[in-house]
């Protein structure tokens, strides 16, 4: 794996020189765009609106649209926002991470510590395994802050990105039911969910959408029409009516 970023973790007074690994890869099938008439490949170029050329990566810049008018910034402008987050996650406060509302969690990164650091890694890790605490930071990755927490798995810190409170949608505008329900209903429902409770084990879960398709793709390589595994669903919504004898057959 290739870091993605160096810098150091700020606990107290205690700097822990760290690099950062992406923690997740996609399983889904990568695609190319091409051409129907002989198979070439699209590509995209970079063009000027106005002038209809191809553009340069070097002369491509950022820029925010004020008032009607663009406002061009440099990698400098962005290093001078908040400088002192540059190389820094400083863990500002301790929470528990059962305090942490799923909706904010989003992406996961591996940490591993620089020459030096070993020692002081491997305390923080165990401390905030022994006080079931996540250290939240805020820090800057590619001219973006962003809010984080630091945890401890299997062995090692885990950096996990957070939402902002502002990046989640307010739900005034949903349409959320507020139905009366029979005690009958709710005892069955709740009876249905303890009859189909395990442990939580992720290994039993595949992407079988992709695993399907790519025997698809090997199919039709092969020049053979491609099978499609067909499922019967019941799709038929249940009416409020329905809804107590469909529990009872569920249970049954």
């Amino acid at each position: 794996m290739r870091a993605i970023w160096t810098g150091a973790i700020g606990f107290g007074l205690v700097n822990i020189p760290i690099k950062i690994f992406s923690a997740i890869q996609s399983s889904q099938l990568d695609f190319d765009m091409l051409d129907r008439k002989d198979l070439a490949n699209i590509r995209y170029k970079r063009v000027n609106e106005k002038s209809g050329k191809e553009v340069e990566w070097d002369n491509i810049v950022k820029g925010y649209l004020l008032k009607d008018k663009y406002v061009v910034l440099e990698d400098a402008d962005f290093e001078d926002a908040m400088p002192e987050k540059n190389k820094m996650i400083s863990l500002q406060t301790f929470v528990k991470e059962k305090d942490i509302d799923s909706i904010y969690f989003d992406t996961p990164y591996y940490l591993e510590p620089q020459k030096g650091g070993e020692k002081a890694y491997t305390l923080l890790c165990k401390a905030l395994e022994k006080t079931g605490s996540v250290g939240l930071s805020t820090f800057v990755m590619r001219t973006m802050e962003n809010l984080a927490i630091v945890r401890p798995h299997k062995g090692m810190l885990v950096l996990n990105k957070l939402r902002f409170e502002e990046e989640i949608r307010e739900t005034g505008d949903l349409k959320v039911p507020s139905s009366r329900l029979s005690k009958a209903e709710m005892d069955m429902a709740t009876q249905l969910i303890k009859q189909n409770s395990s442990d939580f084990d992720i290994s039993g879960y595949k992407n079988e959408y992709s695993k399907e398709l790519l025997k698809i793709i090997k199919q039709k390589a092969q020049g053979k029409r491609a099978t499609i595994r067909k499922i019967n669903v019941d799709k038929e919504n249940t009416k409020a009516s329905e809804l107590l004898a469909k529990l009872k057959a569920s249970l049954a």
